[in-house]
């Protein structure tokens, strides 16, 4: 299997390079409206929002901000197919204007967006990041009743485009291929995730680390894993860092990544190196996980189903043919377009060094 990565370092407004309903899932964290660290790139796509700012006009500043983002949802609307999602990470803000301290939702003015635009929306994930930092309160401390609320999660917003999906028998196989264990379903599919922590920027650039706030692999791992099978489509429209592209690239999906800064190719590239060595760590780290859980559940008979490549059980007969892309090569096929080649053996023998990694030695 191969699959294919493309990298435009454009305004994602107008993503000329994706034909309409061409892609199947759209994964993304866009700038947030009212953080004062994106103020400067929302100002410099319509000036009348530094105009708002300097005039103490937040709210006018607010829905400015998001008129641009709006663009950016229609236009990935239309390359999106029937039956397909979008993820979007993104957190409210809070924030002194003039004299007035207040909450802007910036998920509620997205949601606003897509049922304008007649997307079905579906029930949203809590990501829930906890700061331990003792200035995290604001306010009046321990005299009400002016203090106010401390903000520790971000919004997972998730949106249908139609109806469910439907799938041509040629994809059959791959569906069933891309299935998750059924205890990765039971944490993923719940509205509130605790156990992800947020990024630290370790960027050398100075400029790069005031415009980037990436998020985590595993919650755009996750995602992928959720709301798409192998060698789907991802677009990112806020690429950053390059996160979406990695992890579609670890999950034998396609992608492509739009990115207005072309200052962050060369650590989007850079972290192409480690692909394979990711790749591999992931993998080991849900089996170990799996292997966990079996023995935790203690099964009081033979467990019923079996994965056919790995032969260790599972619990349900819609994980038996579970199917993990093992990375094997990655090269450049244009100046904008990254090849990843997998190993088609599904056995991970084959694969991994057992001697070395011993936890997958029981299942073999």
């Amino acid at each position: 299997m191969k699959t294919s990565h493309k990298l435009y370092f454009e305004c994602s407004s107008d993503i000329s390079s994706c034909i309409d309903e061409s892609v199947n899932l759209v994964v993304t964290s866009p700038p947030y409206p009212m953080i004062e660290m994106w103020d400067e790139l929302f100002s410099l796509s319509n000036e009348k929002i530094l105009d708002a700012l300097n005039n103490y006009d937040g709210e006018r500043a607010f829905e400015l901000m998001h008129k641009e983002l709006d663009k950016v949802w229609i236009e990935a609307d239309r390359v999106l197919k029937q039956g397909g999602y979008f993820c979007i990470n993104i957190g409210d803000a809070t924030r002194t204007i003039g004299k007035s301290f207040k909450l802007y939702p910036n998920h509620v003015r997205v949601s606003e967006c897509f049922n304008k635009l007649g997307y079905d929306t579906l029930p949203c994930i809590i990501w829930r990041k906890p700061s331990n930092k003792p200035t995290k309160f604001m306010g009046s401390g321990m005299l009400a009743p002016n203090a106010y609320v401390t903000m520790e999660h971000e919004y997972i917003l998730i949106f249908r485009k139609g109806s469910k999906r439907t799938f041509l028998n040629s994809e059959l196989e791959k569906r069933r291929k891309s299935a998750y264990f059924w205890e990765e379903r039971n944490i993923w599919f719940s509205d509130v995730w605790m156990d992800l922590k947020g990024v630290s920027q370790k960027l050398n650039h100075t400029n790069l680390r005031k415009v980037t706030a990436a998020f985590p692999l595993e919650l755009v791992y996750r995602l992928i894993n959720m709301y798409s099978i192998q060698e789907d489509i991802i677009l990112d429209p806020f690429l950053g860092t390059g996160t979406t592209t990695i992890a579609a690239m670890l999950l034998g999906r396609n992608s492509i990544g739009c990115e207005i800064n072309p200052q962050f190719e060369s650590i989007i590239r850079n972290r192409f190196k480690n692909l394979q060595e990711d790749n591999f760590t992931l993998y080991r780290e849900r089996i170990e996980k799996h292997k966990k859980f079996l023995e935790e559940k203690n099964f009081k008979s033979e467990p019923k189903y079996f994965s056919k490549n790995y032969g260790f059980p599972v619990v349900t007969n819609q994980e038996v043919n579970i199917s993990f892309p093992l990375v094997t090569k990655i090269y450049d096929k244009s100046s904008t377009e990254v090849i990843v080649e997998y190993n088609d053996n599904t056995n991970l023998e084959s694969f991994f060094d057992i001697k070395k990694n011993s936890v997958l030695s029981d299942f073999l």
